[in-house]
């Protein structure tokens, strides 16, 4: 599989990101970490299904649970398949730190989806 893994650091009002995503036949990988080391957080898995997604909040995350519910299931939709979800930050996001977050994981995966 080609472009299956890409990782960058993004900055929104002065806080930086480790994003990591990491492709598979079958769904996706996705890492945020606030700050530039990677680490473990809140977790979610979403699966795709033909009656619709369902989703598990394996560790409820303290900040921004319904992000983490709403990026799962989107790209789990989007690739027909499973997204794992994990991520680790210092306080709540505002509206436009998880769209920018959102747009920039959107944009790698249906670019890798249309490579593959």
């Amino acid at each position: 599989m080609q472009n299956d893994k890409v990782e960058y650091k993004a900055r929104f009002d002065d806080r930086e990101f480790t994003v990591f995503i990491l492709k598979a036949s079958n769904g996706c990988f996705i890492s945020i970490s606030e700050g530039s080391a990677h680490r473990l957080g809140a977790l979610n898995v979403s699966l795709a299904g033909s009656a619709g997604t369902s989703t598990a909040r394996v560790i409820p995350s303290k900040y921004d649970g319904i992000f983490l519910d709403l990026l799962s299931q989107k790209m789990a939709h989007m690739l027909n398949g499973i997204c794992i979800v994990s991520m680790s930050i210092n306080s709540p996001l505002d509206t436009t730190t998880m769209k920018s977050i959102m747009n920039n994981i959107l944009a790698y995966v249906s670019k890798g989806s249309d490579a593959t």
